[in-house]
């Protein structure tokens, strides 16, 4: 078995490697070397940088023909910060989303080589925390698994499934007037609040597994002077998705042409899953989106790491070391049972 103090110090110098997204090219490099070495110690496997755009690449690697493949992202969000630790958790940007499932993830790999198991693989990817680029580029090119385990924070429980996720932008037009004569102008500002009021009063559809569907308005900005009777308003929503979304994008879009003077765009939409489960495995769901939308080519998915959502892009970002010790484990049971399945007729 792997020491602890090692998953512990190859965690702590992954949070240490500022991988804002747009900026993995660094972190990318470390873990291409790690594998490199790891390959020549084993004395099996490959590794390969998979462009993506720019200087961005995944890191993808493999030991023997892959019936499994775990994969992550190793972007985080902003701002960076270093890591520390205390008695019971690590702490510092991505300890848990997701540089703690990377190195969990490469502990069992090391594990279960020494154990000369083959047949699985790794994936890394960029660009997890703004449009996937890296899994959407992965899924072009897949390698033949049968089977992907995503590693985000689930507090190491198996997800059933994961909530859809719908960025919409609203942008309303009106005409500027001085505001003591506010008859002379038409206010873009009272418009995007009568549609924003009509789309908090939509019914949203709920799931049994998944739970309520749940509109945020995110952004909210439009006026030029606190005496200008606004010409100009935007908002920016998203909304957490239950299943399919036809019906539900149709009755937004009937709210928001109810307002003349208001248009709206689809920014992004990832659609919610639902998703495998093993014996043996304490269960959830998530309420966010991942990569695994993105990899449908990469085979089944299944969803589990350590760490809490709750803290994640938070100032006090951190995972247990308990957790973080527990996943190894988990990924390396995960591995063996999929392998044993996929031998199956």
């Amino acid at each position: 078995m792997i020491p602890t103090m090692h998953l512990q110090a190859f965690a702590r110098a992954l949070i240490d490697i500022d991988s804002t997204t747009g900026r993995e090219a660094e972190i990318g490099d470390f873990l291409f070397r790690h594998l490199e070495a790891l390959i020549d110690r084993s004395g099996a496997g490959a590794v390969e940088r998979m462009p993506v755009e720019g200087e961005r690449f995944n890191v993808f690697a493999a030991w023997g023909e892959p019936v499994v493949v775990l994969s992550t992202h190793i972007d985080t969000v902003p701002p960076f910060i270093a890591s520390s630790e205390d008695g019971d958790h690590l702490y510092g940007r991505g300890a848990c989303d997701t540089k703690g499932a990377v190195a969990a993830m490469l502990v069992a790999i090391e594990e279960l080589l020494a154990e000369g198991r083959r047949g699985f693989g790794l994936l890394l990817t960029v660009g997890e925390e703004t449009d996937s680029i890296g899994a959407q580029v992965a899924n072009r090119t897949p390698r033949g698994s049968r089977y992907l385990i995503n590693g985000e924070p689930t507090e190491n429980r198996l997800a059933l499934g994961s909530k859809g996720y719908l960025y919409l932008a609203l942008e309303a037009e009106g005409r500027a007037a001085h505001s003591a004569y506010p008859e002379l102008g038409d206010s873009a500002i009272d418009k995007l609040l009568d549609v924003l009021a009509r789309l908090r009063g939509l019914q949203l559809p709920t799931d049994p597994v998944l739970g309520d569907t749940t509109l945020n308005i995110g952004t909210l900005t439009g006026g030029r002077a606190p005496n200008v009777v606004a010409d100009q308003a935007r908002a920016e929503i998203t909304v957490r998705t239950v299943g399919d979304t036809a019906d539900l994008r149709r009755r937004i879009a009937a709210a928001v042409h109810a307002v003349p003077g208001v248009r709206i765009a689809e920014i992004r939409e990832t659609p919610a899953i639902q998703l495998g489960v093993l014996p043996g495995f304490e269960t959830s769901f998530v309420n966010y989106t991942t990569d695994i939308p993105r990899l449908s080519a990469w085979g089944d998915p299944f969803l589990l790491g350590p760490g809490s959502i709750h803290v994640a892009h938070t100032p006090a970002e951190r995972v247990a070391k308990r957790e973080l010790q527990e996943a190894v484990g988990l990924y390396r049971e995960m591995i063996r049972q999929l392998q044993d399945r996929g031998r199956q007729p």
